[in-house]
């Protein structure tokens, strides 16, 4: 199949890749610039009373210091993944999967256990 551009010399033709490039990572720049303006971080929710209450349990049994807040709402995809929403506290039991990767953290959610990743975690 031709390309729409095959007649351009190839030096040109990777010009116009490399603005078109730029020119979308500055627009992407702009978009999450206000989408973080536009969103408020989840540590401002106010707990519900289970959840407060399954809070001080995570407290009580792993330590304050254990405590991470999801920052986004997270599904799980594989066994032994946790399906989360965000603003959900958890207590991390460990920093890494049973494979040792430490992308994947097993947490306690008050109740089930199971991998998050690491990303969408936040010291709470």
């Amino acid at each position: 199949p031709q390309m729409p551009h095959g007649h351009m010399p190839l030096p040109s033709f990777w010009k116009m890749v490399e603005d078109t490039l730029q020119q979308s990572s500055a627009q992407l720049r702009t978009f999450c610039q206000t989408f973080e303006t536009v969103t408020p971080s989840p540590v401002t929710q106010p707990l519900n009373p289970a959840e407060e209450r399954k809070v001080l349990s995570l407290v009580s049994k792993h330590g304050p210091d254990k405590l991470y807040q999801v920052t986004s709402n997270i599904s799980g995809s594989k066994d032994l993944d946790l399906t989360l929403l965000r603003g959900q506290i958890v207590a991390l039991l460990q920093s890494a999967d049973t494979k040792g990767n430490t992308s994947r953290w097993l947490v306690d959610a008050g109740g089930p256990r199971g991998f998050v990743p690491a990303a969408k975690l936040q010291p709470y």
